[in-house]
C-alpha cells in the first residue's frame, strides 16, 4: 500500500475506508448477484446469459462480467474455435458468494 492509500485495519464494512466495501457494494449490485446465481449450475456462454438475465444490456452486461473477474468472482475462457467461444464460470470465490446470495434471491420471490 502507498502512503497516499487509505488504510483499514480490520475487514469492516461499515469502516470509510474499508476495501471491503468494494466487494460488498458489488455484490449488492442488483446484475452482479443475478449473474452469479446464473452461473451457479455451470459455465455460460455471453449469449446464454443474456438470455437468462432478462432485461439487461449487451453493455451492462459485459460491464458487470468484467467487474466479476477483476475481483476474482468469475473466470474467463476463450475457446481456440472458429467463431471464437467465450464461457465464463464461477470461481471458488464466486461459488462461495453463490451461497448467501441464493438466500437472498429465495427470501425476495417468496415475499415479494
Amino acid at each position: 500500500m502507498t502512503t497516499l492509500e487509505p488504510q483499514c485495519e480490520r475487514n469492516d464494512v461499515y469502516a470509510a475506508m474499508c476495501p471491503c466495501r468494494d466487494m460488498f457494494d458489488l455484490l449488492a449490485n442488483k446484475w452482479s448477484a443475478l449473474a452469479i446465481g446464473a452461473l451457479e449450475d455451470g459455465a455460460l456462454r455471453n449469449g446464454e446469459l443474456r438470455r437468462r438475465l432478462e432485461g439487461i444490456s449487451p453493455k451492462v452486461l459485459s460491464q458487470t462480467l468484467k467487474r466479476l473477474e477483476a475481483h476474482g468472482l468469475v473466470t474467463r475462457t476463450v475457446y481456440a474455435e472458429v467463431p471464437a467461444r467465450v464461457e465464463y464460470a464461477l470461481t471458488e470465490l464466486g461459488q462461495s458468494a453463490s451461497a448467501p446470495l441464493r438466500h437472498l434471491r429465495d427470501w425476495v420471490e417468496g415475499n415479494a
